[in-house]
């Protein structure tokens, strides 16, 4: 029965989606304020180390001043989107944050109900109450119930803050002309259990790719049937960071389902024929 109603679900997709892809968000890296020297540049970018774990026993100070370990925002269930930006970014934070919030606004799934948020700040210099006035920023944005749960703005020391960075393979480098961070825009998808399953590159993120990726690292654990059904049909893709359509995987539901449905008529006729020919045995013995 579950599987009849998984080939359903794959049907019904098919047919609101047919052969149409992902958008693909730009992936280009994108900088703070002026243009960092090209030697800068070199020491920042994203070294994708999937499968890898985050260290849970990192230590960094929430938006309230109060210690808290990476670890604590991870939990058997809900898979993790994890953000490195700093508050005080003229530019390309604002923006990260403010495309994040626009595309899990778009998601029916909530933040701190599904999945949670981590937003650490790369700039040691940056403390508690600066993380709590970008909490209360965002969160306005946003305006979900239950948010202030799910999603976490932590600051830290600077040795912390690389462990995590090196951890998921972020390079980032500070301009002491220009008092800014070169950075790159990313946003990691985390597994229940603290691994690197996904890395979306640049901004926007495409709602149905973040959507994606948060089922895919929860291990189905998040999302419905037809949420399944439409992971069946698309690929992660760790080049573009992307999810891309694929077209083996319709063929083959295509043909699971018609093979399923041919299979059901034959079944169905020849029950009906060896119904029926029992019933006139019986009736000729009557006779």
């Amino acid at each position: 029965m579950r599987l009849w109603v998984r080939m359903v679900a794959i049907a019904i997709v098919l047919l609101l989606f047919g052969s149409r892809g992902i958008a693909l968000a730009d992936d280009s890296s994108q900088w703070s304020g002026a243009s960092p020297p090209p030697s800068l540049l070199d020491k920042v970018g994203v070294d994708q180390r999937l499968g890898n774990s985050v260290p849970l026993d990192v230590t960094f100070k929430d938006e309230t001043g109060k210690t808290v370990k990476l670890g604590d925002f991870f939990n058997e269930d809900k898979p993790v989107a994890l953000t490195l930006n700093y508050f005080s970014c003229p530019m390309l934070c604002p923006l990260v944050l403010d495309s994040l919030v626009n595309t899990v606004k778009n998601i029916d799934f909530m933040v701190g109900k599904q999945y949670e948020i981590v937003t650490v700040a790369i700039d040691p210099r940056e403390g508690p109450s600066d993380a709590a006035k970008a909490k209360e920023k965002y969160l306005a944005k946003y305006n979900r119930p239950g948010a202030d749960q799910g999603w976490h703005f932590l600051t830290g020391s600077e040795q912390n803050i690389r462990r995590l960075a090196d951890a998921v393979g972020v390079r980032y480098a500070y301009d002491a002309k220009l008092d800014q961070y070169a950075h790159p825009a990313v946003l990691i998808v985390l597994t229940p259990e603290g691994k690197i399953s996904k890395y979306f590159m640049g901004l926007p993120s495409s709602p149905t790719d973040l959507k994606l990726g948060l089922i895919e690292a929860s291990g189905g654990k998040i999302g419905s049937i037809v949420d399944q059904a439409v992971l069946f049909c698309y690929h992660y893709n760790p080049v573009t960071g992307k999810y891309d359509f694929v077209v083996m995987n319709l063929i083959r539901a295509g043909f699971i389902l018609t093979t399923l449905i041919l299979g059901s008529f034959v079944f169905y006729w020849w029950r009906r024929d060896h119904q029926r020919s029992k019933g006139e045995k019986s009736m000729r013995g009557v006779i």
